[in-house]
């Protein structure tokens, strides 16, 4: 019996009506997701959800964690991570197009004479730095690949034969181990691992330096103002006070004297230092006025205290660039309404916490490398580790935060660094002079005069400020 005639017209419609599904269903998911903050995140409809900005900063972070969350190794993301971060964060941004400010704009009418009109632009914040942001991701995204056809190291899982496993750091236990050859890396590799972890250090940086310019941007809540305590020393305590307040002052010494053992004493510190500075900045603001709080202190004398405080708040975000937020932080996004500083905030600081797994994970395969070619070594690492390592962040070793001169970019080959660095290739402006006389001068920098040094500058001096002309 003859098969029946298949009908060839059949496929061709079958197979567009498969490709017309696609779109249409990510069609449906934007739909879902502008649902979503449209009703901030309260679907039930009763008015109960959260604001604009929240549910925006929320999607952002939430999308990070889903895609970025399990990308504890260094190869490649997986393709379908890689579009759909792509794809779903670009939805997200896309709300920032409606952001606009009028400007001036010249026109040319029929009879050739101009006239100056205005026109509406992309507010000018977000104009600087979302470009500046995606160009950041693209090249944390580019140093994960450049590990594609990496060889010379490999990681054993948690629960593999004890012969079989290789080398973690103590901090990273939960981690798969890194092994690597029986002699360790060949010195070329090697250059090229602290290579790429100079460039992810960059990108953390610049990522730090816009998420902490979007904070200062954010009013304080009242809702955490209510919350302080009368004044700075209460905050801070008589012993942290005591050493603020001291005439001679050395941001690494005062460092070394806390202990910052584990995350929870890290963070609380932090919390101090920020709630006296806002003290102070407020004591400062209404100085005409006698202060209901009352104090004794002059606004001059809490002008140094308060640059003393914001000095020691810097140096512990760079030292400590994992920690969760702070509670001032977590109340200025809590409560921030403005659109434009939630998206800035939630991306750079997706942007930073990816950069800073990428380079822990650096850091595991050189410890790796460094155990094996010494092992005795090991024990002298795992005792470094414990005890704080406060010099490498001090004012007083500059050497260790370095300019961003020393930065040779992300894409360039095994072995051939690039000769533009980060801020050249994004357009951001740099005080050459200011980083030579950093590195040059190795002394300790002691804050005994009044002279006012603001959170932007201090950015700058260590080569953090975001782009110039956001002002």
């Amino acid at each position: 019996m003859d098969e029946p005639k298949r009908n060839i017209a059949q496929v061709p419609e079958e197979a567009h009506i498969e490709v017309k599904k696609r779109p249409n269903s990510d069609i449906e998911q934007m739909k879902e997701r502008f649902a979503k903050l449209l009703l901030g995140e309260d679907m039930s409809g009763h008015g109960n959800g959260v604001s604009s900005a929240l549910a925006l900063s929320n999607a952002i972070t939430n999308l990070a964690a889903s895609v970025f969350g399990k990308q504890n190794k260094l190869a490649p993301m997986p393709e379908d991570l890689k579009k759909r971060w792509r794809k779903e964060v670009n939805w997200l941004l896309s709300v920032t197009d409606n952001i606009v400010e009028f400007v001036p704009s010249q026109q040319q009418a029929k009879d050739g004479s101009n006239m100056e009109i205005m026109v509406t632009q992309q507010r000018r914040d977000l104009l600087m730095n979302i470009p500046a942001i995606k160009k950041l991701d693209a090249m944390l995204i580019d140093c994960l690949d450049n590990f594609k056809d990496e060889k010379e190291f490999w990681y054993v899982a948690k629960d593999a034969d004890e012969s079989e496993k290789g080398v973690q750091r103590l901090d990273r236990w939960w981690l798969p181990s890194v092994k690597v050859p029986e002699g360790g890396l060949s010195d070329e590799t090697r250059k090229w691992m602290q290579h790429q972890k100079e460039c992810c250090n960059q990108v953390l940086k610049a990522s730090m330096a816009i998420n902490a310019q979007v904070l200062s941007e954010m009013e304080i809540p009242e809702t955490y103002i209510e919350t302080l305590p009368k004044n700075g020393k209460a905050s801070l305590g008589d012993s942290i006070y005591k050493s603020i307040t001291d005439e001679y002052f050395d941001p690494g010494e005062f460092l070394a004297s806390m202990d910052t053992s584990s995350d929870q004493n890290v963070m609380e510190l932090k919390n101090r230092i920020e709630a006296s500075i806002v003290i102070w900045k407020r004591k400062m603001n209404q100085k005409e006025l006698k202060s209901s709080w009352g104090s004794s202190v002059s606004s001059e004398k809490r002008e140094v205290f308060e640059e003393r405080a914001e000095t020691i708040l810097l140096l512990l975000k760079h030292r400590f660039p994992g920690l969760p937020q702070s509670s001032l932080d977590i109340s200025k996004i809590e409560y921030n309404k403005d659109i434009g500083h939630a998206v800035l905030e939630s991306y750079s600081r997706a942007l930073q916490s990816l950069a800073n797994t990428v380079m822990n994970s650096i850091e595991d395969v050189l410890y790796a490398d460094e155990v094996v070619r010494n092992p005795e070594m090991e024990t002298m690492m795992m005792k470094k580790e414990q005890s704080v390592d406060v010099v490498a962040l001090s004012i007083s070793s500059p050497r260790a935060i370095r300019g961003v001169k020393d930065w040779t970019g992300v894409h360039s080959p095994k072995g051939k660094p690039s000769s533009m660095n980060l801020l050249d290739s994004m357009g951001w402006g740099f005080d050459q002079g200011k980083m030579e006389m950093m590195n040059g001068n190795s002394s300790p920098v002691k804050i005994l005069t009044k002279a006012k040094m603001s959170y932007i500058e201090k950015l700058e001096a260590y080569g953090l400020r975001s782009p110039t002309a956001r002002h």
